[in-house]
Order: C-alpha cells, then structure tokens, then sequence
C-alpha cells in the first residue's frame, strides 16, 4: 500500500517520498496504483518521468498551466500521455481507480507533448496486470516481458479529441475563465469583444493563434469536457444539454456522438 499525505479538508494529496522514489527504480517502467475519492484534488506537481495516466473506474481533469498547456479530460477507456518535466494538477469525478506507468528516459520514439490517446482492451488489461508485479521486476523473465508488451502497445495509441487549449493573451485568457465558469453563456464573440476592449477580428485571430481553433470550435470543446466531468458524476443528459447552454436535448446528443460515435447515455455504461 502506498502512503499518502491528506491534507484536513481530505480534497488535497501529495506523493509521498514513497511515491517519488519509484521514480528512481532501475527499470524502464514502473507501475503505480492509488484510488481516490471523489472531488480529490492532486495540487501540481512534476515527475521526472514520463507517465501513462489512466483510470480504470472515475474521470479525472488535467490542468497543464503553462504556455500550450490546457485541460485534458480522461474518461473510462482513455489515459492521459504525460512527458516528464510538466507542471500538473488533476482533479477526481467521481471515485477514481488511478493506475500510472512510469517510464523512464531510455525508452525512445514516445510523444513529447501531453495528449489523451484510447485505450484498447488487450493495453487495459496488461495496465491491471502490471499494476500487480514488484517494482523491481526481473526484466528477463515474465513480468519483463509482459512489461515490454506494455511498452510496445504505448507506441500505437490513437489520440483523442479531449485536449481544450488555455490562451496565453489576457484578454482571450479572461474570456474563456469566464466561459469556463458558465458555458451556458452564449454571447457572440462581438458581446465578447466588447466587453474585453478587443475588436472581433482581432479576438478570431488570436484564438486560432494561440489555440489553435476558432471561438466556436473553442466554446464546443469546452462543452464537451464539462459533458464528460457532468456525465460521470451522475448528471442526467437532460440537465447537462441545459447546464452547457444547449437549446434542445437533441443538439446536445448529436454533438456528443459526432465527438464519441455514442450518444451520451451509453458512452459511460459501455
């Protein structure tokens, strides 16, 4: 069992030296499993070594602060690639099985930048398998080999659409905390504009600037995360197309499923 630093609310965790020092085993990857309870809240922090995040019960919400950062949702059947060497955060929806693979720098030809990406069900099961072996595992015998399947997986792994870039500009940084705090707002970016001293033109061409979509494409995206946030912890469909400003059920469902390819009622029971 892997102590764990609470702070008094119960909301807040830090790894412990515990943690921290699998980071320093002689093995290229290294397994970590730690549950958590809903609405618990790991502060940012960095790890020397890259990280598969990956959940196998709840959805957690990423928070990389710095410039090309954003927020990354991670719902059941996804993981969250994470290089070393990156401030995070990550918050709990609901409870949450958190199960981590550490890797280390001699493992070569892995991303080098954040990215949800989908796990298949043959890498699920070798991630719940791995959680099970020693940390120091003898590399040449059955744990090393199964660890290395584990590592060939990771280099196949389809990205998903489930990354909401944060804008660097004040002005656009402003308008999307208020956004944030209430997606049902469905001011143009003209009302917008107006209320950050910024002409139309010039607010549509830093948000593709710096994020890399238009206002619109922006807003969906981030409807899109709270959905899944809203969704896993037990909201009805019906409250959460009302909650993100949606003005039919209807419209809410078909966005979802040119997202996910299901409608929202059965993503998170399949």
């Amino acid at each position: 069992m892997v102590s764990q630093e609470i702070s008094q609310t119960g909301q807040s965790y830090r790894p412990s030296l515990e943690v921290k020092g699998l980071e320093d085993v002689p093995r290229p990857v290294v397994p970590l499993a730690i549950d958590f309870p809903d609405g618990h809240i790991i502060p940012p922090h960095v790890h020397r070594r890259a990280q598969l995040i990956y959940a196998a019960r709840g959805v957690m919400t990423v928070s990389v602060p710095v410039e090309g950062g954003g927020l990354w949702v991670i719902p059941p059947q996804r993981a969250l690639w994470m290089p070393g060497g990156i401030s995070h955060s990550i918050r709990m929806t609901g409870a949450v099985e958190m199960r981590t693979l550490y890797l280390s720098g001699a493992v070569s030809g892995l991303p080098l930048d954040c990215r949800v990406v989908a796990v298949s069900p043959l890498l699920r099961e070798l991630i719940l398998r791995a959680m099970k072996i020693p940390p120091l595992y003898d590399e040449q015998g059955p744990d090393g080999r199964l660890m290395a399947v584990v590592l060939d997986q990771l280099h196949v792994l389809p990205i998903m659409p489930l990354h909401l870039p944060m804008p660097a500009d004040r002005r656009l940084a402003a308008i999307c905390r208020a956004l944030l705090a209430d997606l049902a707002d469905n001011r143009a970016l003209e009302a917008w504009g107006r209320q950050a001293g910024a002409s139309v033109s010039t607010l549509a061409r830093l948000f593709r600037r710096e994020t890399g979509m238009g206002f619109a494409a922006w807003r969906q995206q981030a409807r899109l995360v709270r959905a899944l946030e809203l969704l896993a912890a037990g909201r009805p469909v019906t409250q959460v197309a009302f909650d993100l400003g949606y003005d039919s059920v209807s419209a809410f469902i078909a966005m979802f499923r040119r997202a996910f390819g299901v409608p929202p009622s059965r993503y998170f029971r399949e």
